[in-house]
């Protein structure tokens, strides 16, 4: 995860970008208020047992609905409040074999807040390659171009 994060970092401070502040943030220590003062996102997780990392599904758990979500009478997603609806998300996810599950549950939990999906989900299966790399720097740029 590690190495797909440097390889995001060195496309989003792409030289020909300007006026992009990049700042990560661990899914852990994440509150809403950074979440808030963000204008776009670029989430990262493992798969692990089909499904995001434990860490990633405590951040959307602790700030859902401060960004902006809502929940129907029966605990269910309900949408967006608009708070941070349309803003622009990537994601990318790291699986041994499977990725399916983990880019499922996250895609549905950033549906529920209507972001605006940027570029596509970039899955890597077993070790990271340098066209993953790659993938992973372009996922950085083009996130941060659309910001510009």
């Amino acid at each position: 995860m590690q190495v797909l994060l440097d390889a995001l970092l060195e496309g989003a401070h792409d030289p020909v970008l300007e006026g992009i502040e990049v700042v990560v943030q661990p899914a852990l220590s994440t509150s809403g208020e950074d979440v808030l003062s963000a204008a776009g996102y670029i989430l990262g997780t493992t798969a692990n047992f089909g499904y995001m990392s434990g860490a990633l599904k405590h951040f959307f758990d602790s700030t859902f609905m401060a960004i902006g979500g809502s929940l129907s009478d029966d605990g269910s997603a309900a949408g967006s409040s608009g708070v941070t609806a349309g803003r622009p998300f990537g994601l990318y996810v790291h699986g041994r074999y499977d990725t399916t599950g983990a880019v499922r549950s996250v895609l549905g939990i950033v549906g529920a807040l209507r972001w605006r999906q940027s570029a596509d989900v970039l899955e890597v299966l077993g070790a990271v390659t340098q066209n993953d790399l790659d993938a992973a720097y372009n996922l950085g740029a083009t996130l941060a171009a659309g910001l510009t």
